[in-house]
């Protein structure tokens, strides 16, 4: 699962872009705790989001032109640049080139061969995320895709990713680090055959962020004005699940994971 101990090819930001930031805020807030605090004038309107002083997302008000509203899992990269240009010969595409964030570190935008969007979050003084696996952060993440083995060879020449089958008989697919073990999985790929909600959607990547009590996120999601794509779901050896869109209709899910078993 997700930690702060971030390696390459491992998400390690995520942020969204929304039409109305401050209602988002709001939602966020109430869902997760979550505080907004603006990255300062220079910074074209984007903030952090905080849980208990610790940032845990990126979000930033969107425009018309700048594509639908979204949250988008950015990967740590040694060489931004390097990695956009991996992109490219897997036939991926460059949206946003690689660029300087204020000393911050690098970023950029790609798109996989199906055309999915990802980031690219070269460190420089910022590392990451400063809290993950935790309740009210980002836990795991899944992609959306027409074509399992396509989207694991681009991974793997891009990311430098490794993919195994945990589930016996099953088409579900993890993702980890290259030579980091199973226990780095933070990851996993749904064929959009096999899931008739997201082949409406298209594909895309799903953040997950781990919850105390999935039930509750859920009613408190849908008083808040959003949506319930999937009602929670007891998933056996991995938690209780549920896909939910915010009000401007953001994907995302939340986790209550099992302890492991020991």
């Amino acid at each position: 699962m997700l930690t702060t101990r971030f390696v390459d090819g491992a998400p390690n930001w995520i942020d969204v872009g929304s039409p109305d930031i401050d209602g988002a805020a709001s939602f966020y807030g109430a869902l997760f705790g979550w505080r907004f605090r603006s990255a300062g004038p220079d910074a074209g309107g984007y903030g952090f989001f905080q849980l208990e002083g610790k940032t845990v997302a990126g979000g930033v008000q969107t425009g018309p032109g700048q594509g639908p509203a979204a949250w988008t899992v950015y990967f740590r990269s040694e060489d931004a640049q390097a990695t956009a240009k991996a992109a490219e010969e897997a036939h991926g595409r460059v949206l946003f080139q690689p660029m300087d964030v204020m000393g911050q570190g690098h970023m950029a935008v790609l798109a996989d061969r199906a055309g999915v969007p990802f980031g690219i979050w070269q460190p420089g003084r910022t590392q990451g995320v400063e809290l993950a696996g935790e309740p009210g952060s980002l836990r795991w993440v899944e992609l959306y895709t027409p074509d399992i083995a396509a989207a694991a060879a681009f991974y793997r020449r891009v990311l430098g990713l490794e993919t195994s089958a945990p589930f016996p008989g099953g088409t579900y697919t993890c993702f980890n680090p290259d030579g980091a073990g199973e226990d780095a999985m933070f990851g996993g790929m749904v064929p959009l055959a096999d899931d008739p909600t997201e082949a409406e959607a298209g594909p895309y990547w799903l953040p997950y962020f781990e919850v105390e009590d999935t039930d509750a996120v859920v009613e408190q999601a849908r008083r808040l004005g959003g949506t319930v794509r999937v009602p929670a779901t007891t998933v056996e050896g991995v938690g209780r699940t549920a896909r939910l869109a915010d009000p401007y209709g953001v994907r995302f899910a939340v986790i209550r994971s099992e302890p492991p078993r020991g």
